[in-house]
């Protein structure tokens, strides 16, 4: 019966059983490890080459991946790197073992994607060591990523290439809408946004998307120390202003729009003469928004308009 996560621990790295995967060809490096693993209440999934390997990841996707370098049909860096062009996947930390020692092929490791390089033969507490590191920093950045999921926000994170890492439903919702598949990402999306990025861009710096047959951007969130970049896909069809406030809070069009003036810190009289109505209308429009919105006051009504569109501003 193949391993779950729900499957109790003994003194191992978690409460709950971690499933590991472990990708090499060579029988004696597959015992050791698998030895090690066990002992410490991993559960082990074992693949002998690169294709085998990316096969039962998608099916099972396992907490940490343990990747021999050179393998036959398709090697560890080939592999890597098909696996972090998955978003799917592409959070599942993988560490590097290979004999080889020679500087350019650490590099090469790591550039395909890995998050650490450990050099045979291996050393099983020297092992068990790094796997916890990266284990918590691979558990961290699943909650951050599974709070921003429950958000709404349109977030996603690329590499400094361009590269899609992981997005939030909403993010493929709006891809969908905009008709972007897997080849138009590749051929169109990802190396625009790796352009722009050669550029250094501060953060908060927006840039238009072109020739995507949809109206998108992409706004510069922040920089992470591993390369990646924060970005906010921006609808272009999206409404702004008092018409998102009359889409989510379910106002009519000058109940929306006296709220917005409000919330940008208008008196009744300033919000009046902008609107080009009397301030004895504005305050029969925020009786009704009070109504609505199930407050007592001004403040309150302001703040709840704040919150939201901070939050899409975002």
């Amino acid at each position: 019966m193949p391993p779950t996560k729900n499957n109790p621990s003994g003194s191992g790295l978690s409460s709950a059983a971690d499933i590991v995967l472990v990708v090499d060809d060579s029988p004696d490096s597959l015992s050791l490890i698998n030895d090690a693993l066990e002992s410490a209440g991993i559960d082990v999934l074992v693949a002998l080459e690169g294709r085998q390997a990316l096969t039962i990841a998608r099916k099972m996707k396992p907490d940490m991946i343990l990747m021999d370098a050179i393998m036959p049909n398709m090697d560890g860096f080939e592999a890597c790197r098909l696996l972090k062009s998955d978003p799917a996947l592409a959070s599942i930390p993988v560490i590097f073992m290979t004999g080889l020692t020679d500087t350019s092929d650490v590099v090469k490791g790591l550039e395909a994607g890995g998050v650490d390089y450990l050099t045979k033969p291996i050393n099983p507490d020297e092992l068990l060591a790094r796997m916890r590191v990266h284990l918590t920093n691979a558990r961290m950045t699943s909650s951050a990523q599974s709070a921003l999921d429950s958000t709404g926000q349109h977030l996603i994170t690329v590499s400094a290439q361009g590269e899609l890492r992981w997005a939030t439903p909403q993010s493929y919702a709006l891809m969908a809408k905009a008709q972007i598949d897997e080849i138009t990402r590749k051929s169109r999306l990802e190396p625009q946004i790796a352009q722009w990025l050669e550029h250094q861009p501060d953060n908060g710096n927006v840039f238009v998307l072109k020739d995507l047959g949809y109206p998108l951007s992409v706004k510069l969130v922040d920089r992470h120390d591993n390369q990646e970049m924060l970005l906010k896909l921006i609808d272009g069809e999206r409404p702004t202003g008092a018409a998102m406030l009359r889409e989510h809070l379910k106002l009519t069009e000058r109940e929306s729009e006296v709220l917005y003036w409000i919330a940008n810190g208008k008196a009744n009289r300033e919000a009046a003469e902008i609107l080009s109505m009397s301030p004895r209308t504005v305050n029969k429009h925020l009786e009704q928004v009070f109504t609505k919105l199930g407050v007592e006051n001004r403040t309150a009504a302001a703040g709840i308009a704040l919150r939201l569109l901070a939050q899409e501003s975002v």
